[in-house]
């Protein structure tokens, strides 16, 4: 199949003027994705959610994106990718405005969800428009690069654009920053991307949706139930709905001829590993946001422009460390790289994990080292997933990569955050005794709230007991993010033997791979 060679054509300006159209939604999901991070303590003070609604509100996002994104993918291959891109904006920005004058708990849940939604019809455009513009190795590995680091430097950059915001304005006004950058991309898609689609695209299969958003709905709220409540009937059942509709939907892909999700791709062990890497990494990244921001702000007493700039330098290695495997890529093979990154983020997390009394140069140095290791591994693993495919099936590749992106955040949040919520509520019952079941102590933030309203002896005992608990499930969530990783690290270890065959420009670049993605070429 892959024997006809043709010479790669480079990029031009336009296509790099399209790139930079491309990071526009890429930012506006990955920051939305964490910029509720420093907003926690004040949506706890503002809405009083309980812990569970609280995990709910940083979650159901996520959730959406991940069940829906194999879908939108699926569409955005059938009626054009740009189009589906616009509309997707659209719907963003309008549920963005609905996020912003919520009044309750569960209003805000129901718009982050729409945000979800919406934001599933943007993310399988972006990485497959970029496989399809960018048809020369090098510039693909160039674009993905800065996918890749605008995607976990926007991930590192909402909770700095949220504290920055919060130190001067209402929580809501996390929103709003997603208006300017629709107003800007909507005209500029327009004129600077063109269309692209399958020309063999697979039906739209309601069922299949159905059965993705069955299996991976009821397998979050069981660990959120598991977390609070601990194993009852609700759980079982919980976990037995997502194992039957899961089977269901591996099977009805695997008897279609032309399925919404081709499983068959994890056969492929490079394909499966560097999904699986990229699962675990993000999962190990949304849980130290999630309780790293508190930690910042409830345990070492940082304003929230403080504590965002914390996070800073971070930020900056996460998106230098993603081109700088670009040359690193084409000297070492990625089974060595990429367990490599992802020790490093085992590192960074066992900074938190370990340390008996956490700092701010403590913390500091943690998303440091973290950063580096994200965005060495994303850029690789990336590039492996999308080489992989032809180009005209990049759109199937880009949702598999992303949902493992989006489900590793609802993981992090709901098994790391869960975990470190269920330490807390634990520690501080048998601290302060049958009054931990109370609502004013669901949460860190309510329970300072309600600790400096009481005052006096009784007060401080109360807010040294929630610090201390709240940091004992720091402790423990950081730990289990380490044992994580490191089983990632093994993992792509013996998983990406033979990736250099799939990643174009590297020592182990073969005849075969080349063939390959000049018949991708040819194809676009």
């Amino acid at each position: 199949m892959f024997t006809t060679q043709t010479p790669q054509l480079r990029a031009g300006r336009r296509e790099w003027a399209g790139l930079a159209v491309l990071m526009i939604p890429v930012l506006l999901i990955s920051i939305d994705n964490t910029v509720l991070g420093f907003a926690i303590p004040a949506i706890s003070t503002g809405l009083h959610p309980t812990g569970t609604q609280l995990l709910w509100i940083v979650d159901i996002y996520a959730l959406m994106l991940a069940g829906l994104l194999v879908a939108m993918g699926s569409i955005g291959d059938r009626v054009g990718r740009r189009k589906l891109l616009v509309i997707g904006a659209l719907g963003f920005g309008l549920a963005s405005l609905l996020a912003a004058f919520s009044t309750s708990a569960e209003m805000l849940i129901a718009s982050r969800a729409l945000l979800g939604i919406f934001g599933a019809t943007l993310m399988p455009s972006t990485l497959s428009l970029i496989r399809n513009i960018f048809l020369h190795d090098r510039d693909r590995r160039v674009a993905i690069a800065t996918w890749a680091a605008m995607f976990s430097g926007g991930a590192a950059l909402g909770p700095i654009v949220g504290g920055f915001l919060l130190e001067h304005f209402h929580w809501s006004a996390i929103f709003f920053i997603n208006l300017p950058l629709i107003a800007i991309f909507i005209p500029a898609a327009i004129m600077l991307l063109s269309e692209s689609r399958d020309p063999n695209p697979g039906r739209i299969d309601p069922l299949s949706i159905a059965l993705s958003m069955l299996m991976l709905t009821p397998l979050v709220f069981a660990i959120k139930h598991v977390m609070a409540d601990g194993v009852d009937v609700l759980f079982w059942v919980s976990i037995a709905v997502a194992v039957v509709a899961g089977a269901g939907f591996i099977l009805r892909q695997l008897a279609t001829p032309n399925p919404m999700l081709d499983v068959r791709l994890f056969a492929n062990k490079v394909f499966t590993s560097a999904v699986t890497s990229n699962l675990l990494s993000v999962m190990g990244l949304a849980g130290f946001l999630y309780f790293g921001t508190q930690l910042l702000q409830l345990v070492l007493g940082l304003s929230p422009i403080q504590a965002a700039l914390i996070l800073i330098p971070g930020l900056i290695t996460s998106i230098a460390s993603g081109y700088l495997a670009v040359p690193i890529i084409a000297r070492l093979q990625p089974r060595v790289v990429v367990p490599c990154a992802l020790v490093l983020n085992a590192i960074g997390m066992g900074i938190v994990a370990f340390t008996p009394e956490h700092s701010v140069l403590g913390m500091a140095i943690s998303f440091l080292i973290l950063g580096i290791g994200l965005g060495t591994a994303e850029v690789i693993t990336n590039d492996l997933i999308l080489a992989a495919v032809p180009a005209n099936k990049a759109g199937a590749a880009s949702a598999i990569s992303e949902t493992a992106y989006e489900f590793g955040s609802v993981l992090g949040t709901s098994v790391l955050g869960g975990l470190s919520t269920m330490v807390y509520g634990s520690a501080l019952q048998s601290t302060i005794g049958a009054k931990a079941g109370q609502s004013q102590y669901e949460t860190l933030g309510s329970a300072l709230e309600y600790a400096a309203g009481l005052g006096g002896s009784a007060g401080d005992r109360i807010a040294e007991a929630a610090v201390a608990a709240f940091d004992l499930g720091v402790q423990w969530a950081a730990g289990a993010a380490v044992v994580l990783v490191l089983i990632a690290a093994v993992l792509t270890t013996f998983g990406l033997k033979g990736a250099g065959r799939l990643l174009p420009g590297t020592k182990a670049d073969s005849m075969e791979s080349q063939a390959k993605d000049s018949a991708a070429a040819e194809i676009c």
